[in-house]
């Protein structure tokens, strides 16, 4: 297994009202020229967890860390003009929080961050502040 040190949350930088998975992003990605699917996990609107790229391989999708880092997407994060929304829903973070706390105790060490926190990130993804949301569900465990 890689040496994982950071969990990193994405988000698909799509409108609440588009409801796609790990086929959709898969094909995104593989037209930029992707070798598949760059996040490790998928969180849809409902709920649903689906895998994406297998563990055991490096990500595509925060450049520089890739292969010491697991990504977790969120399906959401804009309005319907493209602009940062948190739009995720209860059943997102619910099994947001499950998932992370999987990781942890896998990767017992690993940092739980942002896309937006890694340095040189100039975006808004997830469009929430990951640190403190985590910080928050491992106080109420």
């Amino acid at each position: 297994m890689r040496n994982i040190r950071k969990i990193v949350v994405h988000c698909s930088a799509t409108p609440a009202t588009m409801d796609i998975g790990r086929d959709e992003i898969d094909r995104w990605h593989r037209e930029r020229k992707f070798n598949g699917i760059g996040y490790h996990l998928v969180i849809r609107r409902n709920g649903r967890l689906e895998r994406g790229r297998a563990m055991e391989k490096s990500g595509a999708h925060a450049k520089g860390y890739n292969s010491e880092s697991v990504g977790v997407c969120l399906v959401g994060g804009t309005d319907s003009a493209g602009k940062a929304e948190r739009n995720f829903t209860p059943r997102q973070y619910a099994r947001l929080a499950e998932v992370l706390k999987g990781l942890q105790l896998v990767f017992p060490d690993a940092e739980v961050l942002g896309h937006r926190d890694l340095p040189g990130v100039a975006k808004a993804c997830p469009c929430f502040d990951v640190k403190e949301w985590w910080k928050s569900k491992k106080e109420e465990a």
